[in-house]
């Protein structure tokens, strides 16, 4: 499946050199239409201003984790239907099935590399298997 390269993607991760890192990784695969947040409180500010066909977040962040922006986007009817991924550096099940219970679109293990990311992002998009 072929995802939109105009596609507007935001990047919420309060480690400033892992936007930078994400935001090249999606370059590398084609994605130029990249905004970044530092943390939950700001992503939400920003999706209320503009319709994100992507969020790739990071789970620890203060004062408001990915975890908790996760639940607040799918709480918005509006905005509920955004695909989501979550990247984190720790890969415990509880965590995971958290995630996915609260409608995480994928997970990301860190480190990863373009290819991992274009992947995750293919499945995000691909169609629903009949």
């Amino acid at each position: 499946m072929i995802v939109d390269s105009s596609l507007p993607i935001l990047v919420v991760d309060d480690y400033h050199t892992m936007v930078r890192i994400i935001r090249n990784l999606l370059k590398q695969i084609g994605f130029e239409n990249v905004d970044d947040a530092s943390n939950g409180e700001e992503a939400l500010a920003k999706i209320k201003d503009k319709h994100y066909g992507l969020i790739i977040s990071d789970w620890n962040m203060e004062p408001m984790s990915g975890y908790q922006l996760l639940q607040q986007v799918r709480a918005d009817q509006e905005r509920s239907s955004i695909p989501f991924i979550m990247v984190t550096a720790e890969s415990k099940t509880d965590n995971v099935i958290a995630a996915r219970q609260a409608g995480v679109d994928h997970y990301i293990i860190k480190p990863f590399n373009a290819g991992t990311l274009k992947s995750k992002i293919d499945a995000v998009f691909a169609p629903a298997a009949a």
